[in-house]
């Protein structure tokens, strides 16, 4: 038996498959199930006001979008913050925007990676010339 600290409280435990202690898993089973009920009854709400509503954090609420517990089918204005500028978002980790930046500096990357390993192949043949012209 492998015991680990809850990293929702902190308290040790027997890890299980959830890896949170039993007390926390009743915790946010009994989250889950007040945002499922709220979103039931208030299918336009967003994640501010489900979160003020439930007093489930915007965290957890993201966690079970992501974990497919609730499902953003049928509440049409319930988004996630995206990882980087925080704008609500219904799928991934990013927004749009973030997801091009970043894709153009990855792509800006790559070029300077390549235009220096190029810069450095030819600075190792010159080397490889100048010792093969000494012997």
């Amino acid at each position: 038996m492998e015991l680990d600290n809850c990293p929702r409280c902190g308290k040790l435990f027997a890890k299980n498959f959830r890896e949170l202690c039993p007390a926390c898993i009743k915790d946010v089973d009994r989250e889950y199930t007040e945002c499922a009920e709220y979103l039931r009854k208030n299918k336009g709400a967003t994640i501010h006001e489900l979160s003020d509503a439930t007093n489930v954090s915007i965290k957890q609420i993201t966690k079970f979008i992501r974990e497919g517990r609730i499902s953003l089918v049928g509440a049409p204005n319930l988004g996630y913050p995206c990882e980087v500028c925080g704008i609500p978002i219904r799928e991934g980790n990013l927004c749009g925007n973030c997801r091009s930046r970043l894709q153009h500096d990855i792509g800006q990357a790559q070029g300077k990676l390549a235009k220096d390993t190029e810069g450095t192949a030819s600075a190792v043949y010159r080397i490889m010339d100048r010792l093969r012209d000494r012997s």
